[in-house]
């Protein structure tokens, strides 16, 4: 990902220096198992790990002539540690460590991801409870519906972010594993007890059954979940572009100081962070596509996934920890026109409390049909014509014959919408602690 998207803690985990680091922390740990079984000499064992290391140039000076990254990083290692590296890389295949060092780095990833979107949550948790009675209209279609709270509205955020933490638990779970089985995964040139033993050193877990590789379902599961992530921030990302509109203009993204918003335009104001969160999760939700792609390798394994694995994961969990990043800012620090809210639930002049009408005649005696045909006559009318539907519907005589003044305060009132939801808001907090 280009530096523009990238924070330095989560830029800094897929960095060459750290990838090969994985690398040397696998073999190092198979040296150590090795060693208690008395296969590498104890002082074998002091050396390597006084003196491994690597240079990523050296590194890649190798790779240029013998084609093989692994071949090269081991090259670099040996040649810092001398005789004794013909321990190191003792009985394991490439993908031994490879795959063992990238779920280590998916793993680092998913946690830092885990913890920032723990926090994330908590803000909306705060903005859900500071506008929990703040009246605004609810929306279907685009179209003005029944008054909500905007609280309410961040209350569905809440939940739905709590279903991906659960699901990037899972995935965490998922990938929290390794395989140090040699060349097909029969243990052919190893013993099952060095595996048991370096992935406990790692805090991993040693799968059952792998073949040259770890299956790339748990791979495509990770990028699965960070495109869910990604696709319900950019969903409260429409929301806040859609509220920010002129005609609108119920909520704004923060705009700083010395911030400018249109090099033509002094007084455009645009919700331009959102909008990069559209585009930045639509990559996103592209790499879980090609995750997908690579669970299709053939037999005991193919190379097919390798070169899109390190473009896709490097690229994927440092654009959802920069779009991350940024909506829990403008959450954090958004401005909210409560007094907006309010002039927009008089922009259909009454036409919001149909239903409430609708009910009110209902429960006076007329078939659902009859009121449905009297509310929806009035409300046409009103549409079409700019009117008021209050004063339309106490004019017409189907009305006046069963409703009063008193039923007709009760419907054009905003007081019942807010009855169910502090209901609603006990029952999403009920079981927390």
């Amino acid at each position: 990902m280009i530096e523009r998207y990238t924070r330095p803690a989560m830029g800094a985990i897929w960095t060459e220096e750290n990838r090969y680091g994985k690398w040397l922390a696998v073999e190092l740990a198979v040296c150590e198992a090795w060693a208690r079984l008395g296969k590498i000499p104890k002082s074998s064992l002091r050396t390597i790990k006084a003196k491994a290391g690597f240079s990523v140039d050296r590194i890649e000076a190798i790779e240029k002539v013998v084609k093989h990254d692994i071949v090269a990083f081991l090259t670099s290692v040996a040649e810092k540690v001398g005789p004794d590296s013909r321990y190191i890389h003792l009985g394991l295949t490439s993908y031994d460590v490879v795959d063992t060092a990238l779920s280590l780095l998916i793993k680092e990833s998913l946690e830092r991801i885990l913890a920032d979107l723990r926090a994330f949550r908590g803000i909306v948790k705060r903005q859900a409870l500071k506008y929990r009675k703040t009246v605004c209209i609810g929306r279907t279609h685009g179209i003005h519906a029944e008054p909500v709270t905007f609280g309410f509205k961040l209350l569905v955020w809440y939940e739905e972010v709590g279903r991906h933490i659960a699901r990037l638990e899972s995935a965490l779970r998922t990938i929290s594993v390794g395989r140090i089985s040699g060349s097909v995964g029969t243990y052919i040139h190893l013993d099952p007890r060095v595996e048991v033993m370096a992935l406990r050193s790692l805090k991993l877990a040693p799968v059952k059954v792998s073949t040259q590789v770890l299956q790339r379902d748990r791979h495509a599961e990770v990028l699965s979940a960070l495109a869910l992530l990604a696709t319900s921030i950019e969903k409260f990302a429409v929301e806040i572009r859609h509220l920010q509109r002129t005609e609108v203009l119920e909520v704004e993204e923060p705009f700083t100081k010395g911030q400018k918003g249109s090099s033509s335009m002094p007084h455009k104001k645009n919700p331009v962070r959102s909008e990069r969160i559209s585009g930045l999760a639509r990559l996103v939700r592209a790499n879980a596509q090609v995750g997908l792609e690579n669970v299709l390798l053939w037999h005991e394994r193919d190379i097919s996934h390798s070169s899109a694995e390190r473009v896709v994961f490097p690229d994927a969990f440092i654009t959802t920890d920069f779009l991350l990043a940024d909506a829990a800012d403008i959450v954090r620090s958004w401005v909210v026109h409560p007094d907006r809210m309010a002039a927009n639930l008089g922009a259909t002049r009454g036409l919001i409390f149909s239903q409430s009408v609708l009910l009110a005649l209902t429960t006076k005696g007329l078939t659902r049909e009859e009121a449905y045909q009297v509310v929806q006559r009035n409300s046409l009318k009103a549409w079409n014509e700019g009117l008021d539907f209050r004063a339309l519907v106490t004019a017409d005589p189907d009305v006046r014959r069963v409703l009063g003044k008193k039923d007709l305060d009760r419907c054009f009132s905003v007081g019942p919408y807010l009855d169910k939801i502090d209901y609603i808001f006990e029952r999403v907090f009920r079981h927390e602690s």
